[in-house]
């Protein structure tokens, strides 16, 4: 054990932390908790669509029942009747506002909370290390996001109730005219959205380079005197400009990208508008009216282009924020509830890279405290089963916690699959590995829902085989089956564990690090979960707390004060002293205590 025996590893493990919220999942869920508010909406933005709906076919009716017939009544009759649904549809306008408010405050509200707790959660910590991204979070991607959200629902709804009035209404004048004018809008939005996932990668990075650039500029302000006083301002003012310049460029390349929007307005908006003039003579040759022709132009000008227009702008400019930066504050401020991620392995993951690599590992509790992990060099391939054994104290649960990244080293990096720990959220991090603690964590809820906790998608069939796999089976049926509630209070502490065993046994990631997850099991128990484990697909780390697990590893990693040994049980066996003694003591301990894990 580390010197703070179980301070890296809190109730749940590492692969059990709440990893990213999906953005569609939160706002569905925003939208949802206030379905008074967004229906008040949609009515009132049906009435607003009354001009939409009604223009062209009242200029239509005014023009050639009214106008060309010489009756100049009868046309300015229907012109009223139409300044008439103006009027109706802008005092529905003011009240889409009111509706508005009553959807996108209160979202506004839960997300600044949601800030508040994860800073507050970070500053607490035993580690904690302070995060300047946080007040750019809150004063900065939580505003961007309740104004983009709000144009989002204004420009969605927009177009999608003035282009289906407008559609109405062309299909009420004449079908050809609709078929002519519905086709190019199509194609108009099939290439904006097509062009939606490149557009999101560079809002994305547009969006990480400020934070970049606001958590460097206050590790700056912060630590300005100490700077000065070490001569290292031009290095300070060098790194601070080279985050500048990254957010510069990728601000520059999100406006290069413009000219998509441009190519779907013109295909969708003006393409419409040619194909009507082009075609004004065989359609009236076929019968339309000159009032039909105008009122389908009117249609097409001041109903389906401007809200194309609106709808290309917003989506492809505050939509997209909306979803990066909403992405972001999910990443970086998971809540409680927030299931885990089981998408695939996150970029940047080399699967010919070792499963772990460690370089100049170190790590002490306190500034002049003696490291308890120093200089440490490891690598374990894809596959290896190492066991972690050493005197209380020598730093394996620390150990554990540095490579799950749940402590960040004070020198050296730790790499995942050739990913960069620390440039990892929770949720990455959760698809890389799954670190069981010495405290199995089980929540109120189902028995199935405790074990798909980190594979939501898995069905009855695999999660029935990972119980047989860890012998878990016989627990399963004495609790009831999958849908039966569980108690955590009513589980001794080996059954616990054993249900955040098959959880984790479950889980995607291909790292699994077991601290002591076993020490509650009996010795049978403990060598059939382990057993299960080693025979997973992945790589398996455990910290041993019985010599049984070393001899079932492939490898052996002795922590012994400044001068680690590797190699296999026979190997350390005959080099290593201090080996053979914690082997001899292990072996001389008293009895295993009852099998709590069976009962």
């Amino acid at each position: 054990m580390s010197r703070r025996a179980g301070s890296p590893a809190a109730p749940g493990g590492a692969g059990q932390g709440r990893p990213d919220a999906g953005v569609g999942r939160v706002t569905w869920q925003a939208l949802r908790a206030r379905r008074a508010a967004v229906a008040r909406l949609a009515g009132w933005s049906a009435v607003e669509a009354l001009p939409a709906l009604l223009s062209g076919l009242l200029v239509a009716r005014a023009v050639d029942h009214g106008f060309l017939a010489g009756r100049l009544g009868v046309g300015l009759g229907w012109l009223a009747a139409l300044a008439g649904a103006v009027l109706v549809g802008a005092v529905a306008t003011g009240r889409t506002y009111r509706s508005l408010g009553a959807v996108v405050e209160p979202f506004r509200d839960d997300l600044a909370a949601r800030v508040v707790r994860a800073a507050l959660a970070g500053a607490t910590r035993p580690d904690a290390r302070p995060d300047g991204a946080a007040a750019a979070r809150l004063t900065h991607q939580v505003e961007l996001v309740r104004d983009t959200f709000a144009g989002l629902l204004m420009v969605t709804r927009g177009f999608l109730f003035a282009a289906g009035a407008a559609l109405l209404g062309l299909l009420a004048l004449d079908p050809v005219v609709a078929a002519l004018v519905a086709a190019p809008l199509v194609a108009g939005v099939a290439v904006f959205l097509a062009a939606l996932p490149a557009m999101a990668g560079q809002q994305r990075r547009y969006v990480r380079a400020g934070e970049e650039l606001s958590r460097s500029a206050a590790t700056a302000l912060a630590g300005h005197r100490d700077v000065r006083a070490c001569g290292a301002a031009e290095r300070v003012v060098a790194d601070v400009g080279r985050r500048v310049a990254a957010q510069a460029a990728a601000e520059r390349t999100l406006a290069r990208m413009s000219a998509v929007r441009s190519l779907s307005l013109g295909l969708g908006g003006w393409l419409p508008l040619a194909i009507l003039l082009l075609a004004a003579p065989w359609l009236v040759g076929r019968g339309l009216t000159a009032g039909a022709v105008l009122g389908a132009l009117i249609y097409v000008s001041t109903g389906l282009q401007p809200a194309l227009h609106a709808l290309v702008q917003g989506v492809g400019g505050g939509g997209l924020r909306y979803v990066v930066t909403l992405d972001r504050i999910l990443r970086t401020c998971p809540e409680p509830g927030d299931p885990p991620a089981t998408a695939g392995p996150p970029t940047g993951v080399d699967e010919s890279a070792p499963a772990v690599r460690a370089r100049g590992l170190t790590f002490r509790y306190g500034a002049a405290a003696r490291p308890v992990v120093a200089d440490l060099t490891l690598s374990l391939p894809t596959g290896d089963h190492l066991a972690v054994v050493g005197a209380s104290g020598a730093g394996k649960s620390t150990l554990a916690a540095l490579l799950s990244g749940l402590l960040p080293p004070q020198a050296g990096t730790v790499r995942l699959a050739g990913v960069e720990i620390s440039a990892r959220g929770p949720g990455e991090l959760a698809r890389l590995r799954v670190l069981l603690p010495q405290e199995a964590y089980v929540f109120t809820g189902s028995l199935g829902d405790n074990l798909r906790y980190l594979r939501p998608d898995a069905d009855d069939a695999t999660v029935v085989a990972a119980l047989d796999a860890l012998g878990v089976r016989a627990l399963a049926a004495r609790i009831g089956g999958l849908a039966a509630p569980v108690a955590p209070d009513a589980l001794s502490a080996g059954e616990r564990q054993l249900i955040a065993a098959a959880r984790a046994y479950l889980s995607p990631a291909p790292l699994v690090i077991l601290d002591e997850a076993t020490c509650h099991l009996d010795p049978a128990a403990e060598a059939v979960v382990e057993d299960a484990f080693a025979d997973r697909p992945g790589t398996l780390v455990v910290i041993a707390h019985r010599i049984s697990s070393a001899v079932r590893a492939r490898r052996v990693l002795l922590l012994d004060g400044d001068r680690p040994a590797l190699g296999t049980h026979e190997e350390l066996l005959a080099r290593s002293a201090a080996y053979r003694d914690l082997v001899g003591h292990w072996d001389a301990r008293p009895a295993e205590r009852a099998p709590a894990g069976r009962g």
